[in-house]
């Protein structure tokens, strides 16, 4: 989406319409609410939640009784309408995920554009995300990195997107569920080798743990024993010299290159676009070398 030059000056001026707040909340811990973000959920006409019993208990703990009103991915496009007229009027909405800031890997984002489109104004709130908690207390360089949220599911598709990202040189943070870290730890052995990753559990609750230490033997700790709860992965970046060995691609031709990822599933433009990219190649000739054209 592609909008105007304007200017917000939050805290300043005259106001025609309401505000939109994007309001964090605790990870786990409901101690890291902070107060600010408590007094803005308090003093909002209206919660936008993308689960509204799982934010009711939040706010039963600290007492607040704004009324909330359900806005998700799955009814987004119903309720946008509404939420904008509401603004409009002059009050203010407060958004909020079930977990962590509303946007990052959770619904939010459309409502922020359609707020900017209307020139009304977006305030966010500082707050716990999951992404940067677990990345300075991983060990792993903790700049430059890259958030890219949850993998794809299906191998094939994972394979196609790790191995476009092989020669990255940022962290990369990844979430994930319990019942796949194991296979995308086996799809991330293959394509970038054995490299070091901090595997993090249950951010802020009373099982918080770490796992650091290379792919291969944060697998075989976790095969003896198995987990629970909410999970990410953050890998280490990849160096020029490192990653050229451990491409498990690297030493085939193109075209042998773009038959191993059809053989992996992949289907057979997107193995061609995957290895003309991360090989520097013009697609289109690549797609006539391999059809034979």
């Amino acid at each position: 989406m592609t909008v105007k030059m304007s200017l917000q000056q939050s805290f300043k001026g005259v106001k025609t319409a309401g505000t939109l707040y994007l309001v964090p909340t605790p990870i786990g811990n409901l101690d890291d609410m902070t107060f600010r973000a408590v007094e803005t959920l308090k003093n909002a006409d209206l919660i936008a939640s993308e689960d509204t019993r799982n934010t009711q208990k939040l706010l039963n703990h600290f007492e607040i009784t704004t009324p909330q009103e359900s806005f998700h991915e799955h009814n987004s496009v119903l309720k946008m309408d509404k939420m904008l007229d509401f603004l409009k009027s002059g009050k203010d909405i407060a958004q909020v995920s079930d977990a962590g800031m509303p946007s990052i890997s959770d619904p939010g984002h459309d409502l922020v554009l359609a707020a900017i489109a209307e020139q009304i104004d977006v305030v966010a709130l500082p707050g716990a995300s999951a992404g940067i908690t677990a990345l300075i207390a991983s060990g792993i360089a903790p700049q430059p990195h890259i958030f890219y949220g949850f993998l794809p599911r299906k191998k094939a598709d994972q394979i196609s997107f790790l191995t476009e990202k092989i020669a990255y040189p940022e962290s990369q943070i990844f979430y994930e569920s319990p019942h796949r870290v194991a296979a995308t730890l086996t799809n991330m052995l293959e394509v970038y080798g054995d490299r070091q990753i901090a595997f993090v559990r249950e951010l802020t609750k009373v099982y918080e743990e770490y796992r650091r230490g290379s792919i291969s033997e944060v697998l075989e700790s976790l095969e003896a024993q198995p987990i629970k709860g909410e999970c990410l992965i953050i890998v280490s970046g990849s160096s020029e010299s490192s990653h050229q060995k451990k491409d498990p691609l690297a030493d085939l031709s193109s075209l042998d290159a773009v038959k191993a990822l059809i053989e992996q599933g992949e289907k057979t433009n997107t193995a061609i676009k995957t290895i003309a990219k991360s090989r520097g190649l013009v697609r289109q000739e690549l797609y006539q070398d391999f059809h034979d054209l």
